[in-house]
């Protein structure tokens, strides 16, 4: 019983530093207003099943980058900090492009974008809804950086780690979709003014994530440049 305590302890620390890494670098909340802008031309189901096949994309994509993120890394010759780096300043010009986007002109009358009216809404589900808007290159970093960051010294190590990731992608999809599926809800609650503000503020909470993530980056790329000199 002591030992199952022990590996319980371990998978909840695990789950719950992985789930609170991620859901604040995806911002469900905030994201979900990105996606009722973009999805408002359609009718109730069809935005609900929508939420429902990102959830789905998001915890592949999230399962893919913990297991195997920090290999494909390696294979390509693409280090972690890179990553960041690339990462940070995508999710960096995606916030800014949020930010300074002026509303009045970016949808005109409430009506969509010309690019969504004839696309399909299973073409829409993996991009750009699912990749970059919910899952960018922010989370895939941190994702990979989970992964890359488990230490297996032994066989419950292993599990352990495996269920933890499983359980951390399952949790975030589970947000994303609650998020995305009762958007109109928020949208309605908030108000447009409302909604403008709570928009900004996410687009300015994601230009900070991405300032920070490539901070990191170039923080472990000095210290590992340094390190050898010291």
């Amino acid at each position: 019983m002591i030992i199952d305590g022990f590996l319980l302890a371990k998978l909840l620390s695990a789950w719950l530093f992985g789930y609170t890494a991620l859901i604040s670098i995806i911002n469900p909340f905030g994201g979900a207003l990105v996606f009722h802008g973009m999805t408002q031309w359609l009718t109730a189901r069809e935005r609900s099943r929508l939420a429902c096949t990102i959830a789905r994309n998001s915890f592949v994509v999230l399962v893919v980058a913990l297991f195997l993120g920090s290999r494909v890394l390696g294979f390509f010759g693409v280090s972690l900090e890179a990553l960041r780096i690339a990462g940070g300043l995508a999710v960096a010009v995606s916030g800014w492009r949020m930010l300074s986007e002026d509303p009045a002109t970016s949808q005109k009358d409430g009506a969509p974008p010309a690019a969504l009216d004839t696309a399909p809404v299973e073409r829409m589900a993996f991009f750009p809804l699912t990749l970059p808007l919910t899952t960018g290159p922010g989370s895939i970093a941190a994702s990979i950086a989970l992964g890359a960051e488990r230490r297996a010294t032994g066989l419950s190590d292993v599990l352990v780690g495996g269920i933890a990731a499983v359980l951390i992608a399952a949790s975030v999809a589970a947000s994303i979709w609650i998020a995305y599926a009762y958007a109109a809800s928020l949208v309605r609650r908030l108000g447009p003014q409302g909604t403008l503000v709570a928009t900004k503020l996410a687009a300015f909470l994601l230009l900070c994530i991405g300032a920070q993530i490539m901070l990191t980056g170039a923080t472990d790329a000095l210290r590992l440049v340094v390190a050898p000199a010291g």
